[in-house]
């Protein structure tokens, strides 16, 4: 055996564990975001100010907490994160993309990242410790 085809075993194995770390740690960041505009904790600038209902900040940080949430534990994970994924596409282009071109001129950087790893999260899955994981192998009762 190579060292390559003992790298390429390794990298295969952590596959799953790595790309749910990703998932876990951007969903925590996002749902962060969220509950700080929503509940004036985390030193969130925004919080507490947006009222309830108003488009689109309100229902951004609920996508934000919501969605991040459910990303986090690995619930609905898929759509979870494509719907996170397009409402930072959307916040790039309708609020940043106004400013200046460049994300980091704009300072859209958060909203790009966010929404390319949602994107990779939705196509690719949760990898490991995801409860639809769990949920999909319960055992189902035997019908008699």
């Amino acid at each position: 055996m190579s060292f390559s085809t003992n790298a390429d075993a390794l990298v295969h194995r952590a596959k799953p564990h790595a790309t749910a770390a990703l998932r876990m740690v951007a969903a925590l960041l996002f749902s962060c975001h969220g509950a700080a505009t929503l509940f004036n904790v985390l030193g969130g600038a925004h919080g507490g100010s947006v009222p309830v209902g108003q488009w689109p900040g309100w229902w951004a940080a609920m996508i934000q907490l919501v969605g991040g949430i459910l990303v986090l534990l690995g619930l609905g994970t898929r759509y979870a994160a494509l719907l996170c994924s397009g409402s930072m596409a959307y916040a790039y282009f309708s609020v940043h993309q106004e400013h200046a071109l460049w994300p980091i001129q704009n300072g859209g950087e958060l909203s790009v990242l966010f929404c390319w790893i949602f994107l990779l999260i939705a196509i690719t899955g949760p990898g490991s410790l995801a409860l639809d994981q769990l949920l999909r192998r319960a055992p189902q009762p035997a019908v008699a």
